[in-house]
C-alpha cells in the first residue's frame, strides 16, 4: 500500500463513528446484512440509513450487491476494504470456515455473494437484529450476546456443537442464553433432532440454553413438536416460528406444549463458570 494510500486510509479511519465500527464488527463476525436490517437496528429512519450506508460505501467501509433471491433487489452489505483493514482476522468463508484467507476484499464479497448459505445467514441474522430493535424502545431489555457459528462453534467444539447463533437475552429482570437452530424446512425431520445430541453432552458440564427451532410455518411446527413429544432432551429445546417476534410468546416447549413463553420465560441454565459460558464475565454489549 502507498503512502498516499495509506494516509487516505488513516484519514477515513478517524471518519468512522462509533455507530459504525458497531456496524462494521457485525458485518466481521456475521458476513451480510441488509439494508433494512441495518436500518431496524442502527438508525432512525431508511433515509437516515441510505445517507450514511453511501457515505460508508464511498469511503469503502463496506461493499454492496443487489439481492436478487428476493423481489425487493435491495442492497446487501458486507465488509470493504477499509472495514477488513478494521477487522483483518474477520470470518471469510461462510461455506467453508477453514478455507484459506481471502487475498482481497472482493474475493471476501464474492465468496459470500456465492454462498449456498446466503438466505440462511440472512434469516439467521434477523432473529438477533429483531431483538436488537425490540430493545431500542424497550430499555427494560438488552441483547448482550451475539455470536455467529463460528465464534459459537469454536467457543464450545468440546461439546461439537454448531448452533446457527447463540445469544444472551435480558428481560423484565432474567437474562436467559439460547442456541439457535434456523431452519428452512430444507433438512428432514430426522436431521434436525440429531442436531441435539451434541446440545445434549455439552449440557453435562457447561450451559443449559434453550435450543429454539425457529421453522418457517405452523405445520412445520407442529411436525417437531410431534417428533419430540415425550423424548427427554437434556437441554430445553422451543419451537417457533419465522414471521413471529423472538422477544415475545413465540416459543412453545417441547416438554411443556400446552402454553407459548416469551424469550425470557424460557428455562435457562447458565453452567459453571468458564470462558465460554459465564454470562457476566465475558459479555458481549451490543449497542442498539
Amino acid at each position: 500500500m502507498s503512502r498516499s494510500l495509506m494516509r487516505d486510509r488513516l484519514d477515513q479511519l478517524r471518519r468512522l463513528t462509533l455507530r459504525d465500527r458497531q456496524l462494521l464488527a457485525w458485518l466481521a463476525e456475521h458476513y451480510v446484512l441488509s439494508a433494512t436490517q441495518i436500518t431496524q437496528a442502527m438508525f432512525p429512519s431508511a433515509r437516515s440509513a441510505r445517507l450514511r450506508l453511501a457515505t460508508l460505501h464511498s469511503i469503502e467501509a463496506v461493499s454492496r450487491f443487489v439481492d436478487v433471491t428476493t423481489g425487493d433487489r435491495q442492497y446487501l452489505y458486507t465488509l470493504g476494504p477499509l472495514g477488513m483493514l478494521v477487522h483483518p482476522t474477520t470470518f471469510h468463508d461462510p461455506d467453508h470456515p477453514d478455507a484459506r484467507t481471502p487475498r482481497t476484499s472482493f474475493e471476501r464479497v464474492a465468496r459470500i455473494v456465492g454462498s449456498r448459505n446466503l438466505r440462511h445467514l440472512l434469516g439467521t441474522n434477523q432473529l438477533f437484529i429483531d431483538l436488537i430493535q425490540h430493545a431500542r424502545s424497550h430499555h427494560d431489555t438488552h441483547l448482550r450476546r451475539w455470536w455467529s457459528e463460528q465464534h459459537a462453534t469454536a467457543a464450545f467444539a468440546i461439546a461439537g456443537v454448531r448452533p446457527d447463533g447463540h445469544g444472551i437475552w435480558s428481560a423484565h429482570r432474567r437474562t436467559v442464553g439460547f442456541f439457535l437452530e434456523h431452519d428452512n424446512a430444507t433438512e428432514p425431520l430426522g436431521t434436525v433432532l440429531a442436531k441435539l445430541r451434541a446440545y445434549s453432552r455439552l449440557a453435562e458440564f457447561g450451559p443449559r440454553y434453550p435450543v429454539l427451532l425457529r421453522v418457517p410455518s405452523r405445520r412445520r411446527e407442529a411436525h417437531l413438536l410431534d417428533a419430540l413429544a415425550g423424548v427427554p432432551t437434556a437441554m430445553p429445546v422451543a419451537v417457533g416460528v419465522h414471521d413471529e417476534h423472538p422477544a415475545g410468546p413465540a416459543w412453545t416447549l417441547a416438554a411443556d406444549p400446552g402454553l407459548r413463553r416469551w424469550l425470557h420465560e424460557l428455562p435457562s441454565d447458565h453452567g459453571p463458570t468458564s470462558p465460554a459460558t459465564n454470562p457476566h464475565r465475558y459479555i458481549e454489549d451490543i449497542d442498539g
